[in-house]
């Protein structure tokens, strides 16, 4: 059903705000990963 929303011709905003979504979805988790490295690091440095 989303590819059938997606690929008709006047959907472009809702394929805009489905891209950003997945971005949004996928920045996540690395910056997660990113802020528990950041803190396991500091840590071990003291």
């Amino acid at each position: 059903m989303c590819r059938a929303v997606l690929e008709s011709e006047d959907a472009l905003e809702t394929a805009k705000g489905i891209n950003d979504g997945i971005v949004y979805l996928m920045t996540i988790p690395y910056i997660l990963v990113g802020l528990v490295g950041f803190f396991v690091y500091k840590q071990l440095r003291k």
